[in-house]
């Protein structure tokens, strides 16, 4: 699959077959997360592979939007290192870019994902660093549920010129 193709066909799958993610297929998806764009090359980002059901199953307690984390056989936590801030703020970009190109790189690879927002919610920003132990110092920003789709949603064609302008507003 071509870069264009993995832009223009990817979906959030939140449904998700039982078989697990293949220690390869993680490497991929966490490679291609560490290749993402960085603000000033600081590469302020951790990642937390979950795996335990349990922490899995607490997180969809408490998020309202992560109910798939139920049926998801492992997650991946991407976190801000604000130890290497060079930029300010430039880690919530960095972990961004990172998202993106894992959600790219599991869909690429035959995996389904889906973005689960942490940041900027404070709630849910205390409630996943008291569960899995973080340190002050690192901000989760967005948690990843991965695994084999139960189904493949439809592409969605999401162009619109009314959102594009020239030059000025």
């Amino acid at each position: 699959m071509d870069a264009l193709e993995a832009i223009f066909t990817r979906r959030s799958v939140r449904y998700y077959q039982t078989r697990a993610v293949s220690e390869e297929q993680l490497q991929i998806l966490l490679e291609a997360a560490m290749n993402a764009p960085s603000a000033g090359n600081e590469q302020a980002w951790q990642f937390i592979v979950i795996t335990d059901r349990g922490i899995m199953d607490a997180i969809a307690e408490f998020h309202p939007h992560a109910q798939m984390l139920t049926q998801a056989p492992m997650a991946v936590l991407i976190c801000g290192d604000i130890r290497h801030q060079q930029h300010e703020g430039g880690w919530v970009l960095d972990c961004a870019a990172a998202t993106q190109n894992m959600l790219l790189a599991a869909h690429a690879t035959g995996l389904g994902a889906v973005w689960v927002g942490i940041h900027p919610n404070t709630e849910r920003i205390e409630r996943i660093r008291d569960l899995i132990g973080l340190p002050s110092y690192i901000v989760p920003v967005s948690l990843v549920p991965i695994g084999h789709p139960a189904d493949t949603p439809s592409p969605v064609r999401r162009y619109d010129s009314t959102r594009v302008r020239k030059n000025r507003w």
